[in-house]
């Protein structure tokens, strides 16, 4: 489903340069942001990074081996829809590279320790360069339709992830994970701030997708499709009203109990504060919802 990322300028700049494949091999070119080439990974020797894997969630359409195989720098592409919210994989800075060859659209997101993760693509920009982001932000929307905009030389709809070394090395970014539970998602800071935020509700959408029924992104943008799949959960904690998605007072006051079994002690009314989010998310934050 995805194209050979750059590997046509890969052999255009080793023409120009006169560099054989053996010199870019021991070494990197790296060409907006990009790799060129490099030594491809050794997973062995591996260091963990503060990163997750944002789309776990999502069949792997395309493996790294693959990519590989048909003479890409490598990459892992997950099926979504067009339009589906990309979380970062970590905290950094957001730079933003429009038709980026046959990778369309790319944002590029740059770590404190100089490794960088991107996404390619893209039907959207979402925010400026330079844009510091914490690790579950949304930096992009997915796409990869054919012909469309952004889309680079994708024949389905997708994202292309792959990780950067800070010596311009593409590797592939399940090899480094860290930060995040073995590659599964963060936890949520909710539990200490008790303000909702979209890694809470991905986690969220994450239990509600084990145990019922949503079947939509864990992009962490509530939506009808969430709530209701809330109100049906809610009803193993007393929730009688109607399942429509519009979650209200009723909704509510079935995710207080909830978040009573969780250390929350207020009152059983039907208005999420943060106490009442604290609870939820100490709920939520459980192992088994990575």
């Amino acid at each position: 489903m995805c194209e050979n990322h750059e590997a046509d300028n890969g052999r255009k700049n080793r023409a120009r340069t006169g560099m054989s494949r053996r010199t870019l091999l021991r070494g990197s070119v790296t060409t907006f942001g990009l790799a060129v080439g490099g030594v491809l990974f050794s997973a062995g020797s591996a260091r963990a990074l503060d990163i997750y894997n944002p789309f776990s969630a999502y069949q792997i359409t395309g493996s790294w081996q693959e990519h590989l195989d048909r003479g890409s720098l490598g990459g892992i592409d997950y099926g979504m829809g067009v339009g589906t919210a990309l979380p970062a994989a970590g905290a950094g800075v957001v730079t933003n590279i429009p038709y980026n060859g046959t990778g369309g659209h790319t944002v590029t997101i740059t770590h404190s320790d100089g490794y960088r993760t991107q996404y390619m693509h893209l039907s959207e920009f979402l925010l400026p360069d330079g844009t510091s982001v914490g690790k579950g932000d949304i930096v992009g929307r997915s796409g990869g339709a054919a012909g469309a905009p952004g889309s680079g030389s994708s024949t389905g709809p997708h994202v292309h992830w792959h990780l950067i070394t800070p010596g311009g090395t593409r590797v592939n970014p399940l090899n480094y994970l860290g930060g995040g539970g073995g590659g599964g998602l963060p936890k949520t800071a909710t539990e200490q701030d008790g303000v909702p935020g979209p890694v809470m509700w991905q986690r969220t959408q994450n239990w509600l997708r084990i145990e019922s029924g949503y079947t939509g992104p864990i992009d962490g943008i509530p939506g009808p499709n969430t709530y209701t799949a809330l109100q049906r959960n809610m009803r193993n904690w007393g929730y009688t009203g109607p399942i429509d998605g519009v979650p209200g007072p009723n909704t509510w006051a079935a995710v207080q109990r909830l978040a009573a079994a969780h250390g929350y002690t207020g009152p059983i009314d039907g208005v999420m504060g943060p106490n009442s989010w604290r609870g939820f998310s100490r709920f939520i934050n459980q192992d088994r919802w990575d």
